[in-house]
């Protein structure tokens, strides 16, 4: 190329060139200091100066010394770390298991706590629903045969009347007039009506002196005279069993009871063998009024509705109307089938009676269907009331739990509250006989079977000594509490070493929840019952001494009547109410003014309740984790091994998928290694974690069914679904919350031969065909169950229509 006669010039002055150095390896403070130098020597100033040491002094300290102002040599305390507790298990760093802290993003709490306890009253508070007096009232003073008042005071052990029933029985005996009773939980309102209605029954037989009268005999076929109708069916059992404790001085009496879940030629049998007073559920007793002829209510005297306000609830508006229709279109009878007069000694009229907590709209609308000119009687009071739905003026009558029952509220943050609940029941059964039995109230059913499974002891039960000559022959374990009742693991004690827990709501057959209930009641041992607000109406256990609402109630009456479990009948009892921090922390202020709630933080429960070590299942998944949380000896360190422990267990593989291989190269999952060319996939989730899932969605959608009334305390943007996956132990919050109904059964191979795709063998397992893909060719193993979602569809439209939850009901 040729020159172009252009001439570069490059100056680059007179300073020497000087190369930046970089510095590498070593400890990073050397680094910084080197890099000082080099550059305070590119700028050609003086290399920084050490900072000069100060001359030694040998009369200088060294250390500061630890008096205080006063001068004493008293070092103080330190205070207890209580959250930010940067803490990690042992056994989670040996194993590479990873556990975030429980500890770590907790809400902040907005109630104010005392530092000091609060002191307890001078006099403890006199019970509100205990009996009176024997002094002041007995039961033969109050109108009641010697013959009843004998075997109450003798037999039953009831010496003295409660307010209620003073109130009412002088009333119903000798007035035909309608009623409305109002009284508190416990307070005995089931025998307030049930006395006035035996006592008069058996004036038709008996003389004033409790002599025989002649030629009136009355029996089974002598007519029915009396229907109680009751919401739930466990509420019709108890009001029967009441009724025939009673009826034991009466013995030519005879109750039953229609329900549903029951056979249905079972209590036409009963029914044709004849019955003086029935209790019922509203929808059996309509069925029977339209199909069963032997159901003759021409003699009916009175119609007793229990529990008024939750029979509205649940929709029994329509099966209601159809029952007082079909009652008051037949005529009167003056007389039975066999000559015998009723007029004279029953009332002349029919009685309609209605018992419920609260006098609210749809109270005042059932008392328009059925009562008329009624008189309201409560247990301060009982005066005539013409017209009362007219005549009252607010919608709503304040109702107040028991004055003897104590309540407090936790307020506990989501991630913590079930090591939270697992510390309480711990305290709470850590002496013996302090408490006997306890009651949880949780929102779903779903939720109920996961808290049963995971507290559950999953050992084997030891089958019980042979027995020997002699003796009398071991009774026959009962097949219908086989899933509903075990023993309970992690709130044993020295003190207790076993605790029985049951399970009970709405989805169980019916036979399961009469054997459940009944284990729970004649329980010797201590025992807990995990159920819905199945539990919450007029169910009467002996014994139970504490109730917990681990999920509040879905409305405020529903509050007062799950803590009307305990304290009853003038005993003591104590009410545990869960909540979050934040909007939840003002539903307290709602709730009946007269009730003194406590507040209390949840750090002080686990405290108090994992000071000791826990006791874990045994089983080689969780050895580690129990070794590692006895060796610590924090609260803290035990919760976060207890949080770790169940993660785990939902976490382990299924029962029968540890012997389980690969599948071929390009498929997910694993596959049974037996079966040659017909091997099935088996499933990978643990059955507890399906369980997890499945409650979480269900609470979640329960926590949405609030009245819109609370809706500003339980705020569904406000929740942490996060934190709350964690007290169902789980790691992450899982999805599908809103997508209805959980589509979880296998898949297997199209069959053919005219049998639908998707169906087994009647072995169970699908049947290979050379005309079809390989099992190994879907990726999926979950197939929809169209049949189950048409039927679960169904019934949720049926719930609708009847204006009923699911999560109400169980």
């Amino acid at each position: 190329m040729a020159d172009d006669g252009m001439l570069l010039n490059f100056e680059i002055g007179d300073a020497p060139l000087v190369s930046q150095v970089k510095f590498k390896g070593g400890r990073w403070r050397d680094r910084v200091k080197a890099n000082k130098s080099a550059k305070a020597a590119s700028q050609g100033g003086p290399e920084p100066a050490a900072k000069p040491r100060a001359p030694y002094d040998p009369n200088r300290p060294t250390k500061r010394p630890r008096g205080n102002d006063d001068g004493s040599d008293h070092r103080p305390a330190k205070a207890p770390r209580t959250s930010d507790i940067p803490w990690v298990p042992t056994h989670a760093m040996k194993t590479g298991l990873v556990s975030s802290s429980l500890f770590t993003s907790i809400p902040t709490v907005v109630t104010k706590f005392d530092e000091e306890a609060p002191a307890e009253p001078a006099e403890p508070a006199k019970p509100s629903n205990a009996p009176l007096s024997e002094e002041a009232e007995n039961f033969h003073t109050l109108g009641l045969a010697r013959r009843v008042a004998h075997h109450l005071a003798t037999k039953l052990e009831m010496k003295a009347p409660t307010a209620i029933q003073k109130n009412t029985i002088p009333v119903l005996i000798k007035d035909d007039s309608d009623a409305f009773l109002q009284a508190e939980t416990g307070s005995g309102k089931t025998l307030a009506y049930l006395l006035p209605i035996v006592h008069r029954i058996m004036e038709l037989s008996m003389n004033e002196d409790g002599t025989p009268k002649k030629d009136a005999k009355v029996h089974r076929n002598s007519g029915l005279f009396a229907i109680i109708l009751a919401p739930t069916r466990e509420l019709c059992k108890q009001i029967s069993a009441v009724l025939e404790k009673v009826l034991r001085c009466a013995p030519w009496l005879v109750c039953t009871t229609v329900i549903g879940g029951e056979s249905k030629h079972s209590e036409k049998a009963r029914l044709r063998k004849g019955v003086n007073i029935l209790v019922a559920t509203p929808g059996r007793l309509t069925d029977h009024l339209d199909n069963t002829k032997v159901l003759d209510v021409g003699t009916v005297r009175w119609l007793v509705l229990d529990e008024g306000d939750r029979m509205m609830e649940m929709g029994f508006e329509d099966d209601i109307k159809a029952i007082v229709g079909k009652i008051r279109a037949d005529k009167l009878a003056t007389k039975n089938s066999e000559g015998l007069v009723l007029d004279g000694v029953l009332p002349k009229r029919r009685v309609t009676v209605l018992c419920s907590a609260t006098m609210k709209m749809n109270v005042q609308k059932l008392g328009e269907i059925s009562l008329e000119d009624a008189v309201h009687i409560t247990a301060s009071k009982s005066e005539m009331e013409k017209d009362a739905a007219e005549n009252s003026g607010s919608t709503e009558t304040a109702f107040t739990a028991p004055a003897q029952l104590k309540q407090s509220c936790i307020i506990v943050p989501a991630k913590l509250r079930l090591v939270t609940l697992i510390a309480l029941l711990k305290s709470t059964f850590a002496r013996k006989g302090s408490v006997m039995k306890a009651i949880i109230f949780i929102s779903c059913a779903d939720s109920v079977d996961f808290h049963y499974e995971v507290l559950k002891d999953t050992l084997t039960v030891e089958p019980p000594p042979p027995a020997q000559e002699g003796d009398a022959p071991a009774k026959k374990p009962d097949v219908h509490i086989e899933t509903t009742v075990a023993s309970a693991a992690y709130i044993t004690s020295p003190a207790n070493t076993r605790v029985m827990l049951h399970k009970l709501h709405g989805s169980l057959a019916q036979p399961v929840r009469s054997a459940t209930l009944k284990a729970f009641s004649g329980c010797k041992d201590p025992a807990v019952l995990i159920t819905t607000d199945i539990s919450s109406r007029g169910l009467d256990v002996p014994a139970v001494d504490l109730v917990i609402e681990y999920d509040p109630a879905f409305a405020v009456p529903d509050h007062v009547h799950r803590i009307g479990r305990t304290a009853r009948a003038g005993r003591s009892g104590k009410a545990v109410l869960f909540l979050l921090p934040g909007p939840e922390e003002g539903y307290t202020s709602i709730l009946p003014s007269s009730a003194t709630i406590t507040p209390q933080l949840y750090e002080s429960i686990l405290q108090k309740g994992f000071a000791t070590n826990v006791n874990l299942p045994a089983s080689s998944q969780t050895k580690n984790a129990e070794t590692e949380s006895n060796k610590r000896e924090t609260w803290a360190t035990r919760a976060e091994a207890l949080q770790l422990h169940f993660e785990q267990r939902l976490l382990a593989p299924a029962p029968g998928f540890e012997d389980a291989e690969e599948g071929p190269k390009g498929h997910k999952g694993k596959f049974s290694k037996t079966g040659g060319k017909n091997r099935q996939p088996v499933k990978k989730d643990n059955p507890l974690l399906d369980a997890g899932r499945q409650a979480f969605r269900s609470h979640i959608r329960a926590y949405a069914t609030h009245v819109r009334e609370e809706r500003v305390y339980f705020d569904m943007t406000q929740l942490h679904l996060g934190h709350m996956a964690k007290a169902f132990g789980l790691r992450e919050a899982p999805g599908g919350i809103g997508s209805g109904i959980s589509r979880r059964t296998h898949k297997f191979t199209p069959a053919t031969n005219g049998q639908k795709g998707g169906g087994a063998s009647a072995s169970g397992a699908a049947k290979p065909s050379s005309g079809s893909k390989s099992k190994f060719d879907d990726d999926e193993f979950g197939q929809v169950d169209e049949d189950a979602a048409k039927r679960m569809k169904a019934k949720m439209k049926m719930l609708s229509m009847n204006s009923a939850s699911e999560f109400n009901l169980g």
